[in-house]
This record gives structure tokens, sequence and C-alpha cells, in this order.
């Protein structure tokens, strides 16, 4: 029997952990939007006939982190503070680890703010748990 390379194993999603300014965060359920674009700048030479493309200013997208409501603080009074406009901007990262819970990756987001805070719906027959969404605007992405 062949035997099996753990190098080419996937990686799981569920393995994760999210710290603001260096401490964990709490526990999060999701984390989405990680993202970097690139615009692209068209032009024009002269004569020639070709549209030519170069590559534009970058901006990385929005992150959301989700989880089970708690009554937890330290996020409200962050969210509070920006509405009041005494906004701080925060460090987030974001760990991925193996199944051993060794790092694997870091995403370290920074100078971002919260902009958007959400709960899920609410229903006297279901069962679910009422989750919370908070989006954070972000500035500068490392990977490490």
């Amino acid at each position: 029997m062949p035997s099996r390379r753990k190098d080419l194993d996937h990686v799981g999603a569920y393995n994760f952990k999210v710290e603001i300014n260096g401490v964990t965060a709490g526990s999060f359920k999701a984390v989405d939007g990680l993202s970097c674009t690139i615009e692209v700048i068209e032009y024009q030479d002269g004569e020639d006939l070709k549209l030519r493309k170069r590559p534009g200013r970058h901006k990385y997208g929005d992150i959301t982190l989700k989880k089970g409501y708690i009554h937890n603080t330290q996020l409200e009074e962050w969210w509070n503070n920006t509405i009041q406009g005494k906004y701080d901007r925060r460090d987030i990262s974001i760990i991925l680890f193996d199944n051993m819970t060794n790092e694997i990756c870091r995403w370290d987001c920074f100078e971002c703010f919260p902009k958007e805070w959400k709960i899920s719906g609410l229903d006297g027959k279901g069962n679910d748990v009422v989750t919370e969404e908070i989006s954070f605007v972000v500035e500068d992405v490392k990977r490490s």
C-alpha cells in the first residue's frame, strides 16, 4: 500500500482563530471576505488598435466575522465608539491551523474598523441560536 503524503492533504476550513490586536477575540463560527482585487487600467497609444492593460491600485475586501451571539462588550464597545466618531483602528489576524493545531498560515489585516453589524433573524418557532455578524474595513493585509 502506498504511503500517504500529508503535504498533499487539503486543509480543513474549521481550524482557525481570530485575534484582535494580538489577543484572542473569542470563538467565531466563520470568517468571510478575506480577498484582494487589483484594478485594471486600460489605455491605447496613438494609432495602436490594440487596447493595452496594466495593473492599477489594489484594495482589500471587507472581512466579516460570524459567531453565536453572547453578551460580550469588547466588540460592542468598538462598534459603539465607531458610531460616535471615536473610532480606533485595530489589527485583526486570522490564523489557520492544521489538524495537529500547528499554525499553517496567518493573514494579518491592518488598520481595521467596524462598518456593519447585524444579528440573524429571530423565529419563535425555530430552535437555532442567534448569530451575530460584524464586518470590518481592511486597509492592508500581509500573509505569513
